[in-house]
């Protein structure tokens, strides 16, 4: 899991704990996003912030490179033209995604857009075509987890 430059520590902290229960081998904390120790990400971590690997990157793009270089597949949540529905995207057996998830004003910098294998949309009946960037990253976590436990 990859946050590039999400503000709230308190979205933080949810990613967090979401990771921890789903088993994310890391996050990336990337840019102006907050980082542990902070009583403000414990509140909503409730201790995942031990429990889960983190590393931080000043810039996202170099959090990037590093996944492409231990074989990651880049996944950004996005709502651009490209993008694949969620529900429509089935990871491949034995690879390996990271999910970026962006500001919760300005979503991924277009530069980390452009950096991704993957754009992926979550699709939204209603009006706003906008959710909180903790259950945007919690909803496309549960996806690619169940399809790849339903796989085992």
């Amino acid at each position: 899991m990859v946050l590039d430059n999400v503000r709230s520590l308190s979205n933080v902290g949810a990613i967090l704990r979401t990771c921890d229960a789903f088993a994310v081998e890391e996050v990336q904390l990337c840019g102006v996003t907050g980082t542990p120790p902070s009583p403000e990400i414990h509140k909503t971590a409730l201790g995942a912030e031990d429990s889960v690997k983190w590393r931080y990157y000043a810039d996202t793009l170099d959090g990037i490179t590093e996944l492409k270089r231990r074989g990651f597949t880049i996944c950004v949540l996005e709502q651009v033209e490209e993008s694949i529905s969620l529900e429509r995207f089935i990871p491949e057996t034995g690879k390996k995604y990271a999910i970026v998830a962006g500001n919760e004003v300005k979503g991924v910098a277009q530069e980390v857009v452009d950096a991704a294998d993957i754009c992926l949309e979550i699709p939204q009946a209603g009006i706003k075509h906008s959710l909180n960037v903790s259950v945007s990253a919690g909803i496309a976590l549960w996806q690619l987890y169940s399809e790849m436990i339903r796989r085992q």
